[in-house]
């Protein structure tokens, strides 16, 4: 099976990553995946997990880094004030135990944690895993409740936070 690349659609310190998988588009339904909350195999989050509520996936290349602490920490600020409307799911390729010794000692408990590190198949199946770094790119995707895409913000540098203010806008416009 050939991996889509796609050169130059993140950077790091403004050198050029690649990232694999197909660019993801709004209006497509977002491709099958597993990402883990445990180390458990019964642990998985899926396409079906939350199914019926926007699920808003933070996207980070690891929680135990500056911008990510600041960008997941934001993200569970936010959550609170969403109601049960909408869940937010932080994604990176940090282990399970690593993600939620980070939450108890960041108090995050608005979100959920789940981790890509056991088959890349979030990362490659939403193109947001960078082939020279091995995690996946700082990115939001938001999905309805049928898990169809309605936002899609690739951080064009990753050393830099999202534009939160466009992911919340375009929240509210999903929300109605």
């Amino acid at each position: 099976m050939t991996i889509a690349e796609r050169k130059g659609a993140t950077h790091f310190k403004g050198n050029p990553l690649t990232l694999l998988g197909p660019e993801l588009k709004v209006g497509e339904k977002a491709p099958a995946f597993t990402l883990r909350r445990g180390l458990a195999p019964d642990s998985a989050y899926t396409l079906a997990s939350d199914a019926g509520k926007i699920r808003l996936f933070n996207v980070v290349p690891s929680l135990d880094t500056p911008i990510c602490d600041l960008q997941t920490r934001r993200f569970n600020s936010e959550a609170g004030k969403l109601g049960d409307k909408v869940v937010i799911v932080t994604a990176s390729m940090d282990l399970p135990p690593a993600q939620e010794r980070w939450c108890q000692a960041a108090s995050v408990q608005n979100l959920i944690t789940a981790s890509d590190y056991f088959d890349h198949s979030f990362g490659l199946g939403m193109g947001l895993r960078i082939a020279e770094l091995g995690v996946l790119a700082r990115a939001v995707v938001i999905l309805d409740g049928q898990g169809v895409v309605k936002y899609i913000q690739v951080v064009p540098e990753v050393t830099q936070e999202p534009d939160y203010e466009g992911v919340l806008s375009a929240l509210q416009s999903i929300l109605g």
